[in-house]
């Protein structure tokens, strides 16, 4: 089980428990806390308290969540874009908005119920609500993602990215106009202290390093492509927010007047390569942007 410890902050002092908890807790759903509540595995200031209870500051909330039961994941018949598929492994070209995977409380509608539809056999390292995941991207990012069809195709694929030899570009449209051509981020990542929701550049964070070279300039934008050489959550979108340039349309790292909306964060998965887990052979994919990032890109060249 997880046992997870936070102080109530000042932007949410007067806020029912049940919401508090939906806000710094974005994983999980609201039901499903409302449950953790009744099941009193949420205590604030070491009482229990019910889900309508109004948050001070300071209040100190330890929340427990029990380990997963084995649940079924329901496959679902899905339009996916499958871009190849072999006895070894799957790659798949996600959209935006698509969560890659189920989670308490929220089952149905992800990447892996119209996997488990599509494909015979996934690998069963990550457990029951992961199948197959390699690796994600979130939900509002687009793009390609490899996917084990059995374990030793998921260990192969691990151990390359743990190595940096998997090949990630990402195209971003990023706020502001970037005046050199090309630039590496070498900055730790960890979860932001005052906002459990969000990453952030952080003394004794992980390890992270983003590389980015300018694609085209616009009046008050620049398209890039990155190159990531470690994969921490948010990974592009922190670093960019980091530099002076945080991403067109982010709804959490980027500023309130922005782009786009609908779609999150104009981030898109456009290259993958990695060695085929049974032959060795480099396999390389790439998939063009969604029609409403190119939409988007042409709005901002007719502006001059």
């Amino acid at each position: 089980m997880e046992q997870e410890t936070v102080l109530v902050p000042e932007e949410l002092v007067g806020v029912r428990l049940d919401k508090v908890l939906s806000e710094l807790f974005s994983d999980l759903s609201r039901s499903y806390i409302q449950q953790l509540i009744k099941d009193q595995q949420v205590l604030i200031n070491g009482k229990n308290e019910k889900a309508n209870y109004k948050c001070r500051l300071n209040d100190q909330i330890d929340i427990t969540i029990p380990e997963p039961e084995a649940l079924d994941v329901v496959p679902e018949e899905m339009d996916l874009d499958i871009v190849h598929e072999d006895d070894y492994v799957i790659v798949v070209n996600k959209p935006s908005g698509m969560v890659v995977h189920p989670a308490p409380g929220s089952m149905s509608g992800t990447l892996v119920n119209g996997l488990m539809a599509q494909a015979k056999n996934l690998s069963g390292i990550n457990g029951v609500l992961r199948p197959g995941i390699v690796h994600r991207i979130d939900k509002d990012t687009s793009g390609l993602l490899m996917v084990a069809k059995n374990d030793l195709a998921h260990e192969s694929l691990v151990n390359q990215l743990v190595e940096k030899t998997v090949t990630r570009r990402y195209i971003a449209l990023v706020h502001g106009v970037i005046p050199h051509d090309n630039g590496t981020i070498d900055a730790p990542i960890g979860r932001d202290p005052k906002d459990r929701k969000k990453m952030t550049v952080i003394e004794g964070g992980k390890h992270a390093v983003t590389h980015f070279k300018v694609l085209r300039r616009f009046k008050d934008f620049t398209l890039i492509e990155c190159r990531l050489e470690t994969g921490r959550t948010h990974q592009i979108r922190v670093h960019m927010k980091y530099i002076g340039y945080p991403l067109a349309g982010d709804p959490q790292y980027g500023p309130r007047k922005t782009i786009g909306g609908e779609h999150g964060q104009f981030l898109h998965a456009a290259i993958l390569g990695f060695d085929h887990p049974k032959t060795g052979d480099y396999l390389e994919f790439s998939t063009p942007l969604p029609s409403y990032f190119e939409e988007a890109l042409e709005s901002l060249e007719n502006l001059g």
